[in-house]
């Protein structure tokens, strides 16, 4: 065989092998959703060949199996997706001191959370993302995502591309000043104070997050006690007020 061909068929061999993934969300319900939808949706073009619930586990996982494309929620145990993110894409080994892991070159990571908000989508692409798209997308468009990520691309759902031209441009807000009430919250309870934000029920709150009702309703009792807040309503124009 002739060096032309060894590399005609090297590169056939590439595109016919499925795109291998890792899942990072600390829900398992979302995780085996995920992962059907994949299945359904993107067979023979995406393997799911790790999960993790958390980021030291993510950290873990991802250094041993060398996924191509990550799927990586922004909120988890453990530090987080930026955590993640930060750790992976250290340069060098984790040595004694767990600076930082180490990447295979060809990882990229596609970051899949409830969250749209500007704050949460710049953080993950400057600690070096390569897109973000929103739980709210089909599986045939994740796939499409996940195969675009993988060939370098840079993927975003429609809204969210706004707010990383801003932040690139130098148009975008300044960051919030500290929130003392706000950072008592989990980052859980902050995705229920969102969603109830923009008038979303307990049902279609659990629906979101792939979570009970009763758990819903655990959070906001959590968080109307943290915030020292009687109702919903209050909770509501509470978080409008600092334009969650």
């Amino acid at each position: 065989m002739n060096p032309s061909t060894a590399e005609a068929v090297a590169r056939h061999d590439a595109a016919s092998r499925a795109i291998r993934v890792v899942l990072v969300d600390d829900h398992k319900l979302f995780r085996t959703g995920v992962r059907a939808e994949l299945d359904e949706a993107g067979s023979g073009v995406v393997e799911v060949v790790g999960e993790a619930p958390d980021a030291p586990s993510a950290v873990a996982v991802i250094a041993q199996v060398r996924p191509e494309v990550v799927l990586l929620d922004v909120h988890l145990p453990g530090g987080g997706g930026i955590e993640v993110l930060r750790r992976c894409l250290a340069r060098g080994g984790s040595g004694s001191g767990g600076a930082g892991v180490g990447q295979a070159p060809d990882t990229r990571f596609l970051a899949l959370s409830v969250s749209d908000t500007a704050e949460d989508v710049i953080g993950v692409i400057r600690a070096g993302a390569r897109g973000y798209v929103t739980k709210s997308i089909s599986g045939a468009d994740l796939v499409d995502a996940i195969r675009r990520v993988a060939d370098g691309d840079a993927v975003f759902s429609p809204k969210l591309a706004g707010f990383v031209l801003d932040a690139f441009s130098g148009a975008a807000p300044a960051p919030a000043s500290v929130d003392e009430e706000l950072d008592r919250l989990t980052a859980r309870e902050r995705e229920v104070l969102r969603l109830i934000a923009r008038g979303y029920a307990y049902k279609e709150i659990a629906r979101e997050l792939v979570i009970s009702i009763k758990t819903v309703e655990t959070h906001v009792s959590s968080v109307l006690r943290k915030l020292q807040l009687s109702n919903r309503y209050e909770l509501s124009r509470w978080a409008n007020d600092r334009r969650l």
